[in-house]
């Protein structure tokens, strides 16, 4: 049998296409077009984001308020004082008020939520509801999965076991500044990744058949006391269980409650504190921990990466563009002189 290919034009490569010939007229007005394009748009984002106000403070060696001679830090790394309670107080100042929604986040630093086997720790199964024994839930979950006896963790895997358990506390004068701590997760994570096993009206019910996971202080079921937030469809869990890409990064913890009267057009100016319940230690891997307060527009939160980013990518452009034009010229211009000698 020949192994020729039959003689079509798709076959014997005979199909027209297009060659452009690139020419100074045609390049250079692209990259100009381009660049008129992206620099004002990556100046507009820039402005946007520097208008955000945003208070930062690092309190991974902050003094406890038990004992004023001891870091929390410390107490956190000896493995026989991890039940003691340590809190510790942030003293901010707002120069401007914080108007509009405002949002409270942790940062981590040096922590790596993007490592390939943790990231796969999890059993999505039992999150989304479904009851799972030592037989069935996922071996993703090991070492993280059950106890030698069998009873299973609920939720199960290395992303869960690490949640972050650091709570604050706001307080202006006498007043507790309202938090809340829902309408913080991607609404497609709250309704479709994760739900509560049955009976879902008696969560203690529920979680009856699991225990909770080794580093937890707290039952799933409890997470939120105050509120039906618990359980799988708690939202900071929802939102610990999204995996960071990069080994720095903060994650929403609450946002603040206008319906009272008081905050309604958010954070005036004046003298606020932050009690900080110490429970998540970080200085044995290095790293570092970060209270945020921040406000939000159109475009999010305060990121100038993307402006920059647009800045730039237009600059260069542009300099591409005029170089090219000025070695073509330079170059027509020898030829020029060339043929006239």
């Amino acid at each position: 049998m020949s192994r020729k290919p039959e003689n079509t034009a798709f076959k014997q490569q005979r199909i027209p296409a297009w060659h452009p010939l690139l020419t100074a007229k045609s390049v250079f007005p692209t990259f100009l077009v381009v660049s008129v394009a992206f620099i004002p748009i990556g100046v507009v984002l820039l402005v946007n984001s520097q208008n955000i106000i945003e208070i930062m403070h690092d309190y991974t060696d902050c003094t406890s308020v038990e004992d004023n001679s001891v870091l929390c830090s410390s107490v956190r790394l000896n493995q026989s004082r991890m039940e003691e309670t340590c809190t510790c107080q942030i003293n901010v100042s707002f120069d401007t008020s914080m108007s509009g929604d405002v949002f409270m986040y942790y940062g981590l630093t040096n922590f790596f939520q993007n490592h390939r086997r943790y990231v796969k720790s999890r059993d999505d199964n039992q999150l989304i509801g479904q009851h799972v024994t030592q037989s069935t839930v996922s071996s993703e979950c090991l070492p993280f999965a059950y106890l030698p006896n069998g009873t299973v963790f609920a939720p199960c895997g290395a992303i869960a076991n690490s949640l972050f358990n650091d709570s604050f506390t706001m307080i202006r004068d006498t007043t507790v500044v309202p938090f809340l701590q829902t309408g913080i997760a991607w609404p497609t994570d709250y309704s479709q990744k994760f739900n509560n096993p049955s009976p879902v009206n008696d969560l203690s019910q529920a979680f009856s058949s699991y225990i909770r996971p080794l580093f937890w202080q707290r039952n799933v079921e409890d997470l939120d006391t105050v509120t039906s937030n618990s359980g799988y469809q708690n939202e900071g869990l929802i939102v610990w269980m999204r995996a960071a890409a990069f080994s720095h990064f903060r994650k929403p913890y609450g946002r603040l409650d206008r319906s009272s009267s008081e905050f309604e057009n958010g954070l005036s100016v004046g003298n606020y504190i932050i009690n900080v319940s110490y429970n998540y230690p970080v200085t044995a891997f290095g790293g570092h921990k970060r209270f945020i307060l921040s406000t939000t527009n159109w475009m999010g939160g305060k990121n100038n990466f993307l402006g920059i980013a647009y800045i730039t990518f237009g600059c260069v452009c542009m300099c591409i563009g005029v170089l090219l034009c000025c070695l073509h010229y330079h170059a027509r211009k020898r030829h020029v002189v060339h043929v006239d000698k």
